[in-house]
Parts: structure tokens; sequence; C-alpha cells
């Protein structure tokens, strides 16, 4: 079965393994130089597209180490590298590449994933070209008729300040977020696959990954072409999809160590591959 993504794509969710009170730092964990066994906490913040695959990461560490704790903690790629640089998380979490900006952390990706505009399932639109989507965004096409569907209002789903996801589609599109008038601002992207499945005029961008898993679940959602190139985790996988990015782990350490070493050597391990599937995203190559 696949697993669901509801739980973990809202902004300020905190999802506990072996639950339990803890420091917004995890200060306390120990590696099994000491102990003989991996105990302690990890604290993990960020993009709430990593989330839902580092939360099921965490639960498969978690059976096979029963004395660690792992916090998973949503709010956008850019609170993932905040929080990794400032040493408020263990982890940071962050959909995208790290910037020059941001050269004294360490990236560690874990898996592929890409960026695709949805529409809802009953929109007969069959695909749109990048200067389409750029009116839309800029408010210049404003109606579906003109695009030849149905003589109604589009309603145009944008993320939020912070989400790599915002930052990408804005590069890739050529467009800045001042030119845009979104009629809707949403935050991670179950907000907006629910958003465009619940208006039929509706049209938004979001994960690839979570974008498939939510179709394969009935969810009347759409997903549209980008370059003539159908978005899916097969296209990312073999590079012919044009928006992609990396998954990564973001730590201050160049080498990490203890806890956190553990965690995301297990991470970018064969042995999480399935569950990386299994949320629609690509595994690392073998």
């Amino acid at each position: 079965m696949r697993r669901l993504y509801t739980g973990l794509a809202v902004a300020a969710l905190v999802a506990l393994i072996a639950v339990g009170c803890g420091r917004s730092r995890a200060s306390d964990a120990k590696d099994t130089a000491t102990t003989g066994a991996l105990q302690g906490k990890l604290v993990i913040t960020g993009s709430s597209t990593v989330a839902p695959l580092a939360n099921e990461i965490a639960r498969r560490f978690v059976e096979q180490h029963p004395d660690v704790q792992i916090d998973v903690q949503t709010g956008g790629s850019s609170r993932g590298v905040a929080d990794a640089h400032a040493g408020l998380a263990d982890i940071g979490m962050a959909s995208r590449k790290l910037k020059a900006s941001e050269a004294e952390l360490t990236a560690h990706t874990i898996a592929r994933d890409g960026i695709c505009l949805i529409v809802h399932a009953d929109n007969p639109l069959a695909t749109l070209d990048a200067d389409q989507v750029r009116a839309i965004w800029r408010g210049e096409i404003t109606r579906w008729s003109q695009l030849g569907g149905q003589d109604a209002p589009i309603t145009v789903v944008h993320k939020a300040e912070g989400r790599s996801t915002l930052e990408l589609f804005l590069a890739y599109f050529a467009l800045t977020n001042k030119e845009t008038k979104p009629t809707v601002i949403i935050g991670d992207n179950e907000a907006g696959i629910k958003t465009v499945a619940g208006n039929p005029q509706a049209i938004g961008y979001v994960s690839i990954g979570a974008a498939e898993y939510s179709a394969s679940q009935k969810v009347p959602i759409r997903l549209l072409p980008m370059a003539g190139v159908e978005p899916t985790a097969a296209t990312v996988a073999a590079g012919t999809y044009p928006l992609s990015r990396p998954l990564n782990l973001v730590t201050r350490e160049a080498t990490p160590t203890g806890l956190a070493a553990a965690y995301i050597a297990f991470a970018q391990s064969a042995a999480v591959h399935d569950l990386v599937e299994d949320l629609y995203v690509v595994p690392l190559a073998p």
C-alpha cells in the first residue's frame, strides 16, 4: 500500500517518533562509541517535499534503533537551511541544491523529484507552453476561454515565500515573484493539491511525487506535461524531465558524526529504496 502523505504536509506540524518531550535542539544524542548502541534524539526541519520521505525513513530507522527519537518538522527549505546553520536542527531538509551563499553547509542527497503543473481532473486542457504559463501567472490570461476552455476565471494557486518549489518554478519560467498575480497562496504540496482538487478552475504547481501519489489515490487532479515531457518519476529518473531537483538533507558539518551520520547513511542506502519509490520520487542510483 502506498503510504499516505497526510500528517506531514502542514507547515506547523511536528511528527514525533518514539514520542517524548525534548529540547528544540537535539544536543543529547550519543553514539555507538560510548554506549554500544544508537540512542538520543534528532531534530530534522525544513522542506515539506522532503519531510514525508524523511519521516518514513525515520520510522524504519527507529524500528531498528528503539532508543532513538526523531522529530521531523516542516516549514520550507529556507527554514531547514536556516535551522541547520544556526544549530536549531541537527539536520535540515531542502528540496533544492544549496546556493553559493550557503557554502558553509553540506547537502546529502537522498532522492530526486520534479515540479509539475496540476489542474483539476475535469479541466480539458491538455498542455500549456511556457509563454502561456507566464501569461497566467502575470495576470495577462485570466479566463480559461482564452486557452480554448470554459468561460470561467482561472484560479492561480501560488507558493509562499521560503519554499524551494516557488524559487525553482519562478526560475524555470523566468518570472519574478513581484510580477505574479496569484489568486491563492499556499504553503506545502498537500495544500496546493487540495486547493486544485477542490476547484475545477484552479491551476498550481507541486512536487511530482506528491501529485503522482495523490492521483493514484483518486484525488481529482491531472498533471500537465512540461516542454512536451510527461511529469513522472520515470522521466525524472531518465533525466528527460526539464524541471527536476535533488531532495537533500543538510548539515552544518561537512562530515556528520554520531546519530546524524547514522541516519543520513541509512537514508542514502538501498535499504530505503522501497520507501522512496512508494512516495513516487526517484531513489539514488545503486
